[in-house]
């Protein structure tokens, strides 16, 4: 495992993972009995380590059988015994049905850990299986997807021509992914309507800008997260030091088409609105184990009137501060309907590179509300015509859900 994915992997399991002791106290001896004399991973060594494996309730027999069958009869010799292992493994974690858990083989998962890390080469927007659909949750601001005009909720039907039906969101993922400066086209779906429409992206290196802040004429700061990653706390803390010395009168959270990332990193930022020991999020696992989040911090904003602003594509972890601030009367949520992903994730680094993200919990917000595949409601709807925003007199597009939010924390 390289260097930098060993950090990641450090930093997810002391946020997600549960039962991390059997984990580590097994690893080595799994590793050792994967690999040649050489130190490399061998197919060959895996497949007789999990040859040895077997079930109460079924039988592996058939699966080897079917791996024998495709080696001696198949039509193209040569088949590569890594691409059936894999493919395999992608298979067995989609039987769960779960579009949260996923199985990485080495390439997608490095790929997933520089997502994490907040630089990547791409088109900047976090997709997801809904309802056995490619959906997208959320462009990223000011990414080539939210600039060619892909939205949330958008249904990909087809990647560079190529239909999505059946495919895993891995594959999915590693096809939207490419070189720098050249053009994806994806074939969506909106608004219910059957007509496709052609999205050509040009593919960037995303640094994802996590936390931005202003301070605005009418004594309110606009503060903007947009995604909860290893970088997000270092720039919010900034970001929160100049809002405490402006001195203003109120703030508008804006995490519409956030969609989430490191639950921890939640945790500390929906803090900063919530007095010391209060509950932000609560996990239920298997067998109704329980881990409780509570505020912890310097908590620099409690007490400061707060407009949270959410959408389609707010989801995960940016779910985890809305629900809370509301639950807490800390905030009040406008916008519209949230994307409803109320699940944890462990996401592990296996011996050879590939990697497996598990949902192991269900979250719920402080009053005990679940609202995985519900999303959260806001205290005030705001139906927008995206289609048709009016502009200014210097040509700006005036933003109709800051204007709302002006009002509610100006009117007395």
């Amino acid at each position: 495992m390289k260097k930098g994915s060993k950090v990641i992997l450090k930093l997810l399991l002391v946020v997600f993972v549960f039962g991390a002791g059997y984990m580590i106290g097994t690893s080595s001896a799994i590793t050792s009995s994967m690999k040649n004399e050489d130190g490399i991973v061998e197919v060959a060594k895996i497949v007789d380590l999990y040859q040895r494996t077997r079930s109460d309730e079924v039988s592996f027999d058939q699966y080897w059988d079917i791996w024998d069958m495709i080696h001696e009869r198949y039509v193209t010799e040569g088949v590569s015994d890594p691409d059936l292992f894999y493919k395999s493994l992608e298979g067995l974690v989609s039987g769960l049905d779960d579009p949260h858990s996923v199985y990485f083989p080495p390439v997608e998962a490095k790929a997933f850990t520089e997502n994490i890390s907040g630089e990547f080469k791409g088109i900047g927007a976090e997709i997801g299986i809904r309802e056995d659909l490619l959906t997208v949750i959320a462009p990223l601001p000011s990414s080539p997807a939210e600039t060619a005009g892909l939205r949330p909720k958008d249904i990909i039907v087809a990647i560079d021509g190529d239909e999505t039906i059946g495919t895993t969101l891995s594959a999915a993922v590693t096809k939207i992914r490419g070189e720098q400066g050249t053009t994806v086209t994806l074939t969506v779906l909106r608004n219910e309507s059957f007509e496709p429409v052609e999205i050509p992206i040009i593919r960037d290196v995303i640094s994802v800008p996590t936390v931005l802040a202003e301070q605005r004429d009418d004594n309110l700061a606009y503060l903007r997260v947009s995604y909860f990653n290893e970088d997000t706390l270092g720039a919010f803390n900034k970001e929160v030091k100049k809002i405490i010395e402006w001195d203003v009168d109120g703030i508008i959270l804006d995490m519409r088409s956030n969609p989430g990332g490191l639950l921890n990193m939640s945790v500390l930022v929906a803090s900063e609105w919530i007095p010391e020991g209060e509950v932000i999020v609560e996990e239920k696992g298997r067998n109704g184990v329980e881990r409780t989040h509570v505020s912890q911090g310097p908590h620099r904003l409690v007490g400061v009137p707060t407009v949270v602003l959410v959408d389609e594509g707010t989801a995960s972890g940016s779910e985890i501060v809305a629900g809370a601030l509301k639950d807490h009367g800390a905030g009040t949520i406008f916008g519209r309907q949230t994307y409803g992903k109320g699940s944890v994730q462990t996401f592990e680094v296996l011996p050879d590179g590939s990697a497996i993200k598990l949902t192991i919990a269900k979250w719920f917000t402080p009053n005990g509300t679940g609202i995985d595949g519900s999303g959260i409601t806001p205290d005030h709807i705001n139906e927008v015509d995206f289609e048709n925003l009016e502009k200014d007199s210097s040509g700006e597009i005036i933003d109709p859900d800051i204007e709302e939010a002006v009002k509610l924390l100006l009117t007395p």
